[in-house]
């Protein structure tokens, strides 16, 4: 089965206005927002673009973060170094257009967010995500995402476990 999306940095050529997923917040973002984060160095974003119509399908944001080490879980820490923070990346926003929906572009567009936190110079220990609401939830569960502890639409999952599951 071939990939009909092309996986690439926003930019001034992508027509943003109809994209719809369904939630005005992430609509609003990226038609208004995404280009004023990336120029101000807040967030990158990454969009997956239909080969065919050049329509944009789907979109995420990648920004630096950081978790404090007393939120996650006792079985992690035990193992990493006792620092008071851990560097991560996150996901600050993750939406596919209605018109696309169904067809595991969630799923790819986490996959090109791994690989690009592989790939790029900074250690990072996980990749982060506040999920908006329970579906959103549901979703990052599916894909090996925990819960920070007492933090539970803050999700997070560690980029050696990610890189396990890449090689797969």
């Amino acid at each position: 089965m071939s990939f009909p999306f092309r996986l690439e940095a926003l930019s001034e050529t992508h027509d943003r206005a109809h994209f719809s997923c369904g939630q005005e917040p992430l609509d609003r973002y990226i038609r208004t927002q995404a280009t004023q984060d990336i120029r101000r160095r807040v967030s990158t974003c990454f969009v997956a673009v239909d080969a065919d119509t050049c329509d944009l399908a789907a979109y995420y944001t990648l920004a630096a973060a950081s978790i404090p080490t007393p939120d996650l879980p006792t079985e992690i820490t035990k193992k990493l170094p006792r620092y008071p923070t851990l560097p991560a990346v996150r996901i600050g926003r993750l939406a596919v257009d209605m018109r696309f929906q169904g067809r595991g572009l969630g799923g790819a567009l986490l996959a090109d967010a791994l690989r690009r936190v592989l790939a790029a110079p900074p250690a990072a220990f996980a990749l982060l995500v506040d999920a908006k609401d329970d579906k959103a939830v549901a979703f990052y569960r599916r894909y090996w995402f925990a819960p920070l502890v007492g933090q539970p639409r803050t999700l997070f999952l560690s980029v050696a476990t990610a890189e396990k599951l890449l090689l797969l």
